[in-house]
């Protein structure tokens, strides 16, 4: 495979649910709920992306896609240009094993305390990937790796937490032993599905810095999944990395973190920022620059470009028509039909709302 091959590819992904609607409506179709639906999106070596958007969005579904937890309805994900569900179903031309992929992908949750064994203390929890992954390596050459890395991320000293079960462990704590759990396995990515909102503020920047220490250390990939635009933007923009926004499944503008808080292009971006207290750049904390309309049920997103219901410089085209991503600076990318200067938005009305329901604020908390 070329070595030109991004880590992760996405391809138009898709990720639909179906629902039923209840005991009593079993002759009727399920509801199909687009968690995701047709993303594209590349992830490099030593990359940070971060995904963020209101409750629902399908960022968390996007982000458990790129990393082979979530199977796609639709579209392709590649990790080294490896299709990983190929791999996972002995399908085509399988050059990479699907169990290499897995070690390679690895997950931090919001809730570390859930993944850690209540039963088994610290050390037996982080020599577990080790025995299945290193067989070659001895116990005193396991222990010794885990008490350097415990070390390694503040947990000092480290024979006295090896030794501790995880209800003796703070929230702090905890993560870093699922951080340190993740890295034993050598991975190439990493999902931190809000792997800091459950910590102290004091304790979020302190959790990012480590992150960011080691992934120059082991070279390891970070997709983060955050409902805080602030967050977002302190991990990505020491990481170097790029904010990725998301509304009702899709990716409508992604780019380099300052310049996405900084030059926001699509409106919903600009939402998310006035949502932001503290990332209020231009604007006075008046009235948000969105129209007086609830978000739309998932179920049912709306025709055209998905937040034509709710954008304040929504014309009949963005009613009509899915704006496709173009790119507007090197690295950033918008779907938005006022990134086009000949586009028939232009000449196309202004939509007139008639009867809309009261304005609510728009909410990032998941």
């Amino acid at each position: 495979m070329s070595n030109d091959e991004p880590l992760i590819s996405l391809e138009n992904v898709e990720v639909h649910f179906e629902q039923s609607k209840g005991m009593f409506d079993f002759f009727e179709d399920p509801e199909v709920v687009k968690a995701v639906d047709g993303v594209s999106l590349d992830i490099e070596e030593n990359d940070v992306v971060c995904l963020v958007g209101e409750s629902g969005c399908g960022k968390t579904t996007l982000g458990k896609t790129s990393i082979g937890l979530q199977r796609p309805t639709g579209g392709s994900v590649k990790y080294r240009g490896q299709d990983i569900w190929d791999a996972k179903d002995k399908t085509g031309n399988v050059e990479i094993p699907y169990g290499d992929i897995r070690r390679s992908l690895q997950i931090i949750h919001q809730d570390p305390g859930s993944s850690l064994n209540p039963n088994r203390r610290v050390m037996k929890i982080l020599e577990a990937p080790l025995r299945r992954w290193h067989k070659e390596m001895t116990a005193s050459d396991r222990r010794a790796q885990v008490l350097s890395l415990l070390e390694r991320v503040g947990m000092s000293p480290p024979d006295d937490y090896a030794g501790r079960y995880p209800h003796q462990l703070s929230g702090g704590e905890k993560q870093r032993v699922a951080l340190v759990r993740a890295l034993l396995m050598d991975p190439d990515v990493i999902l931190a599905d809000e792997a800091i909102s459950a910590l102290d503020v004091s304790l979020r920047v302190e959790m990012m810095d480590l992150m960011l220490e080691l992934q120059d250390q082991f070279n390891t990939s970070f997709v983060a999944v955050s409902h805080d635009l602030s967050n977002a933007r302190y991990f990505a923009s020491h990481g170097g990395g790029r904010i990725g926004v998301m509304y009702l499944g899709r990716l409508v503008e992604i780019g380099p973190a300052e310049e996405v808080i900084n030059n926001p292009k699509h409106p919903y971006t600009k939402v998310l920022r006035w949502a932001t207290p503290n990332l209020r750049i231009d604007e006075d904390g008046g009235e948000p620059p969105v129209r007086k309309i609830d978000i739309p049920d998932p179920k049912n997103p709306p025709s055209g470009c998905r937040f034509h219901t709710r954008c304040p410089e929504a014309r009949e085209a963005c009613r009509v028509n899915s704006p496709e991503p173009v790119t507007v600076e090197e690295g950033h990318t918008v779907s938005c039909f006022r990134e086009e200067p000949d586009h028939e938005y232009w000449n196309s009305p202004e939509l007139v709302d008639e009867d809309e329901p009261s304005a609510t604020a728009p909410s990032t908390s998941d």
